[in-house]
C-alpha cells in the first residue's frame, strides 16, 4: 500500500486527508501513485487546521504523477473537502481566503461549488466552482487559467421588523433612533412585556446599509466561522446576533479549541444584543468592556493569537428588578431593595459607564395598542441616514467615523457649547454627580442629536435631551416626602425638565413616601 506522510504541523482533519484522497483518488477513475509520497505543507511552523486542505493536496498527488498539466508560474488557489467518493464539500471561510489570496498577488481560484457565490462576493479574480474531483481536475485540464470567468456576487439581505409595529413607545423609538444615529451602546429597561426586545430587533432596519469595506470585513468574519450558509453572498445589512444569557465565554468573545470567532465579533458592524442583561454571568459582561473600547478581539491560546475585529453597538435590556414589577401599575414588587441592589450590581458601573443612553420602559396603554400605525422604519431610517453622512463627512480626515467614537479630546472641538449650554451641563453634572465619562458621553449624544436636526451646533435643546436620554433615568413621586420636594419653583422647574435619579449599581432607584418611585 503507497505511503503518505504529511509534514508541516498538520492538525488532525489535515493527517485524515492521507486516506480520503487516496480513496477518493481512485474512485474518481485516477490512479495513486505507487511511491512513498512526502507532502510539505510550508511555512512549517503554522498550524495547519481543517478539511480544506482536501481538495489541493489530492490535485497535487495528481498533478505530481503527471495526470494533470501543471504551471508553477500560474498561482491556483484551491480548497475544498473531499468526500471518499470523489465529491466536493464545502468548507468555512472561502470568502476570508479568496481574500487573502487576492492580497497576495494570487487571482484564479478553485472552490467548491457551494461556496461559489460567497467567494465571488468580492467581484474579484478568476473563481471556478467544482463539485467533484473529477471536475476539478477537468477544469485543469481543459480550461485555461487566463479565460476563467470573473463575476460580481450580489448583496445578501435579510428581513427585518418595523418600527411602524411598535405602538405608544414614542420615547422608546427616539431613543433607538439616537442612538443608531451616532452608533450608541444603550440600555433598555422595564417591566417584562413593555417592548423591550421588540424594539432591540428592529434596529437593523433603521440602521444604515454596510459600506464596502464593512461588508467585506463582515463576510469575512462569518465565512471564517462557518454561519455563512450555502449560496450565501456578501452580507449588505448590519447583522443582528442575540445570544443567550447561558452562552459561554468562548462562544461570547472568541476562542476554544478550533480558535472560532464570538457573538461579538459576528455582530461585527452591526448590533449585539443583550436580552435580561443581568441574568448573564458577571464574567461575561466585564469581558465586553475590552472589545467595547478596542473594537476588536485579540485571543490568545496554545502560543498564537488571532485578532478579529469586534465594532458591534450593544443594545443592553433588562428588567427594573428581579421579578419585573418594580414600578408597574397593578402590579406588586416582590423584591427587597438588597434583591434589586444585588441584580443591578451584575453589570458593574464599568460596563454602564460605557453605555451612553438609558431608557426606561413602561408598558403601553390599551388605547395605544389601538392606535394607528406610527412612524415606520423607512422614514426613521432616512433621518438616520443622513445624520451618519453628517458624521461621516465631518470626521472624513480622522480616524473615526460616528459620534460614539468620539475621543475625549475631541469632544471639545466637535461638540461646541455656547454659555448656556456650558452652565445646563455643569448643573447636570453637579446635580446627578456625573463621571467625566458621563459627562463626554452626554455632550456625544447631544452632538447627535443636532446631527438628526440638522444642526450644525449644539443647542441647549440637544443638550437638556441628551441629559434626559444619555445617563439618567426619570423618576417621580406624588407624596410629600420625596426628596423632591421643599425647592425653590426654579429647581422644580429645572427637575420637571431634567431626571431626579441616576440609575447606576451603587445609587438604586430611591424609595420614597414608603412606595418606590415610578419610572416614567
Amino acid at each position: 500500500m503507497p505511503v503518505v506522510d504529511i509534514v508541516g504541523l498538520p492538525g488532525g482533519a489535515v493527517r485524515e486527508a492521507r486516506d480520503r484522497i487516496r480513496v477518493a483518488i481512485r474512485n474518481s477513475g485516477l490512479s495513486f501513485p505507487d511511491d512513498r509520497i512526502l507532502i510539505n505543507l510550508s511555512p512549517a511552523a503554522v498550524p495547519k487546521r481543517g478539511s480544506a486542505f482536501d481538495l489541493p493536496l489530492a490535485l497535487g498527488v495528481i498533478a505530481a504523477s503527471g495526470q494533470v498539466p501543471w504551471d508553477d508560474e500560474v498561482g491556483i488557489m484551491v480548497l475544498g473537502e473531499l468526500t471518499l467518493r470523489g465529491d466536493v464539500r464545502p468548507v468555512h471561510g472561502a470568502l476570508a481566503a479568496v481574500s487573502t489570496g487576492l492580497e497576495h498577488g494570487i487571482d484564479r481560484f478553485v472552490v467548491p461549488r457551494s461556496n461559489l457565490a460567497e467567494a465571488q462576493a468580492l467581484g474579484r479574480g478568476s473563481i471556478v466552482g467544482v463539485d467533484s474531483l473529477t471536475e476539478a481536475v477537468k477544469t485543469l485540464r481543459e480550461v485555461r487559467p487566463e479565460t476563467w470567468p470573473v463575476r460580481s456576487g450580489a448583496a445578501a439581505d435579510v428581513a427585518v421588523g418595523d418600527f411602524a409595529d411598535l405602538r405608544g413607545q414614542d420615547r422608546l423609538k427616539r431613543a433607538l433612533q439616537i442612538a443608531a444615529a451616532g452608533r450608541h451602546h444603550a440600555l433598555l429597561f422595564g417591566p417584562p412585556g413593555s417592548g423591550k426586545t421588540m424594539a432591540a430587533r428592529r434596529m437593523p432596519g433603521i440602521l444604515p446599509p454596510l459600506s464596502g469595506r464593512q461588508a467585506l470585513e463582515v463576510t469575512r468574519v462569518h465565512s471564517v466561522a462557518g454561519t455563512l450558509g450555502a449560496g450565501a453572498s456578501l452580507i449588505a445589512r448590519p447583522p443582528f446576533r442575540m445570544p443567550h444569557h447561558s452562552a459561554s465565554l468562548e462562544g461570547l468573545i472568541g476562542g476554544g479549541r478550533m480558535q472560532r470567532p464570538g457573538e461579538v465579533s459576528l455582530a461585527h458592524g452591526g448590533v449585539l444584543f443583550l436580552d435580561e442583561t443581568p441574568e448573564f454571568r458577571t464574567a461575561l459582561l466585564q469581558a465586553l468592556r475590552e472589545p467595547l473600547e478596542s473594537r476588536e478581539v485579540t485571543v490568545v491560546r496554545a502560543g498564537y493569537s488571532v485578532r478579529y475585529p469586534a465594532g458591534f453597538q450593544l443594545i443592553c435590556a433588562a428588567n427594573p428588578c428581579p421579578c419585573g414589577n418594580l414600578g408597574r401599575d397593578a402590579a406588586v414588587c416582590l423584591c427587597s431593595p438588597a434583591d434589586v441592589h444585588r441584580y443591578w450590581r451584575r453589570l458593574g458601573g464599568a460596563l454602564l459607564d460605557r453605555i451612553d443612553v438609558r431608557v426606561p420602559v413602561s408598558p403601553p396603554r390599551s388605547e395605544d395598542l389601538q392606535a394607528p400605525a406610527s412612524e415606520g422604519s423607512a422614514r426613521i431610517a432616512s433621518r438616520v441616514a443622513e445624520a451618519v453622512e453628517r458624521q461621516r463627512h465631518r470626521y472624513r480626515a480622522m480616524g473615526w467615523e460616528r459620534n460614539a467614537e468620539l475621543p475625549a479630546g475631541a469632544v471639545e472641538i466637535h461638540c461646541p457649547l455656547d454659555t448656556a449650554g456650558r452652565t445646563a451641563l455643569r448643573e447636570a453634572v453637579d446635580k446627578l454627580g456625573l463621571s467625566a465619562r458621563a459627562y463626554h458621553s452626554i455632550a456625544r449624544v447631544a452632538r447627535t442629536i443636532a446631527d438628526l436636526e440638522r444642526s450644525d451646533g449644539v443647542t441647549v435643546d440637544h443638550l437638556l435631551e441628551a441629559v434626559h436620554t444619555a445617563a439618567t433615568a426619570t423618576a417621580t413621586c406624588a407624596g410629600s416626602r420625596c426628596e423632591s420636594h421643599g425647592l425653590p419653583e426654579a429647581r422644580l422647574e429645572w427637575l420637571r425638565r431634567n431626571p431626579l435619579h441616576r440609575l447606576t449599581p451603587g445609587r438604586l432607584p430611591l424609595r420614597c413616601c414608603s412606595s418606590w418611585v415610578r419610572w416614567t
